[in-house]
């Protein structure tokens, strides 16, 4: 059983929290853009990043930062494009990234012992200082970016042609979501892995859009949801000795279902509550008369 106090566990901790509240926060634009799925092909190319950072000997998570982004914005140049030849250079994009990076790591092998595992799917443990300090920075750029523009990013999100009429820097937007998304999965990385980022960003987004209609209450209910789900599995992986990623991803998945179950009840008591308001007011109306 790993000590509570020690500074490996508070490590691990502060990186799984960090990641919660950061993947849903950008997370719910992706949504909103019907593009779920682009954080995992974000990570395939941050895995380039990864690769390259052990074989130059040099940090892996700002290596991979600076090619995920990169990678990020040629998909943004791609979809903007709006061709149907976007989906192959896409396609090439994702998989040369990954392939890219499993080449690297295997050129690194000698330089370095790392577990190209604890990348793919997560290994918060193994999150030294340095990393949670980069990944504080990183997160605190996330979350300064999808909260302090919401209105602009959601606006966007919602009609990118209205937003361009109304005078918004519509491209930089974009570009800059885009950035964010790469910042997100390389944030996310030690925690629940580079393959399995994308459900934590968009499982606890689908959990709020159940309870919440309102983008700004979803958002944070989404964030809460991600923290929940974050402290949830870790926990859970302690004790069952089971893979942290898996077991966030997992418990996000069972919180959903949850909220499937009960959320038609919330409904409908909300529902009979303001039936019955309704009702009282009526005849409190009709007696005054």
């Amino acid at each position: 059983m790993i000590d509570l106090t020690s500074a490996i566990f508070q490590n691990a901790l502060l990186g799984i929290m960090i990641t919660g509240l950061t993947a849903p926060s950008l997370g719910i634009y992706l949504v909103q853009r019907r593009m779920s799925l682009i954080g995992d092909g974000i990570g395939h190319i941050a895995l380039t990043g990864v690769g390259l950072g052990l074989l130059t000997s040099t940090q892996p998570v700002l290596t991979a930062v600076v090619v995920s982004v990169l990678g990020s914005i040629a998909v943004e140049l791609v979809r903007a494009r709006g061709k149907t030849s976007g989906d192959i250079a896409l396609a090439m994009l994702f998989y040369g990234g990954i392939s890219g990076g499993v080449f690297l790591v295997s050129l690194a092998h000698g330089k370095s012992n790392t577990n190209l595992m604890a990348y793919l799917f997560g290994s918060p443990l193994t999150t030294s200082r340095e990393d949670l300090a980069v990944m504080a920075i990183l997160g605190a750029a996330v979350l300064l970016v999808t909260i302090g523009l919401r209105p602009w990013l959601f606006a966007i999100c919602q009609d990118e042609e209205y937003a361009k009429v109304s005078g918004l820097p519509v491209r930089f937007l974009n570009l800059l979501l885009a950035a964010m998304t790469a910042v997100t999965v390389t944030v996310a990385m030690r925690a629940v892995g580079l393959l399995l980022v994308s459900a934590l960003m968009v499982v606890p987004v689908a959990m709020a859009q159940l309870l919440s209609r309102g983008f700004g209450s979803t958002m944070v209910l989404a964030m809460l949801g991600g923290l929940a789900s974050g402290l949830i599995g870790f926990f859970l992986s302690l004790q069952l000795d089971t893979g942290t990623g898996a077991t966030v991803v997992l418990t996000a998945i069972a919180l959903f279902v949850l909220v499937v179950l009960i959320s038609p009840l919330v409904r409908q008591r909300f529902r009979a509550r303001a039936g019955n308001g309704a009702g009282d007011a009526h005849e409190w109306v009709i007696e005054s008369q």
